[in-house]
């Protein structure tokens, strides 16, 4: 039995097939990112944009409503301690930035307050865990040791709300978290030169502490804002016996979008 003659182009065809087949798959995994890309959400964009809710003077993001409890959290725990290094800083630099904690904060408290009454966002009464912390560590520490405390603890913090501040400055679209932005770098930065006029500002130290703990991470807000009920007189935690900087209720309802 003679073999079977071999069918003519039966090769062309089955090489031109791989070379299609593999074209064919070439394209298809050059495409893929792109779709991918397409059908993917949690963008920057998509969640500033998730996060962003409009109100009557332009957009107000998470980062904005994070950074109006951020003021009002300094001025509940600086402006005590401001005040109570007038009475126990030893030396006049130090009661002198105290007296500068306590008017740089009560300013801007009312500001921080005018603000979110108009925003309609509730505002904390008391100080976060970790200012408390700040304020028990000096109100039991005394002559020359409470100066340095003093004077490194409050420098620490306003050196990490500094950061927060110029980026909320730089790119919130709110007309009002964008003023309250410029009083609070004005205020930050003189607080920071007052401290380290005191003269007892370890900048080493101060070097480490800001390179180990970056600014944290912005906790976002649970939803957007609307009207909120008084909650009350502020109680301030007093670190020291000497009569405390009583701050006025943190929220009013908000006026109605025009």
């Amino acid at each position: 039995m003679r073999p079977r003659p071999p069918i003519k182009g039966r090769g062309i065809f089955t090489g031109t097939g791989l070379i299609l087949a593999c074209l064919t798959a070439t394209l298809a995994a050059l495409a893929y990112p792109i779709w991918s890309y397409e059908d993917r959400s949690g963008t920057g964009a998509d969640v500033l944009n998730a996060e962003t809710v409009s109100t009557p003077y332009g957009p107000l993001s998470a980062l904005d409503r994070e950074f109006v409890t951020k003021v009002r959290l300094a001025g509940l725990w600086e402006l005590p301690a401001g005040q109570q290094a007038q009475g126990k800083g030893t030396t006049e630099a130090v009661r002198t930035a105290g007296r500068h904690l306590v008017e740089g904060h009560t300013l801007l408290d009312a500001r921080v307050r005018d603000v979110a009454a108009k925003l309609g966002l509730a505002l904390p009464n008391e100080p976060n865990d970790q200012q408390r912390g700040w304020l028990a560590e000096l109100n039991a520490a005394q002559g020359t040791e409470y100066d340095w405390k003093f004077a490194n603890i409050l420098r620490l913090a306003h050196g990490r709300v500094f950061s927060v501040v110029a980026q909320v400055r730089a790119a919130t679209r709110n007309s009002l978290v964008r003023s309250l932005a410029d009083d609070a770098n004005a205020t930050v930065l003189d607080h920071i030169q007052i401290l380290e006029a005191t003269g007892y500002v370890d900048f080493d130290a101060l070097a480490r502490e800001m390179a180990m703990a970056a600014t944290p991470p912005v906790t976002r807000s649970p939803g957007p804002p609307g009207p909120v009920g008084d909650p009350g007189t502020v109680v301030p935690l007093s670190p020291s016996p000497v009569p405390t900087y009583t701050l006025p209720p943190a929220a009013a309802s908000p006026p109605s979008a025009p």
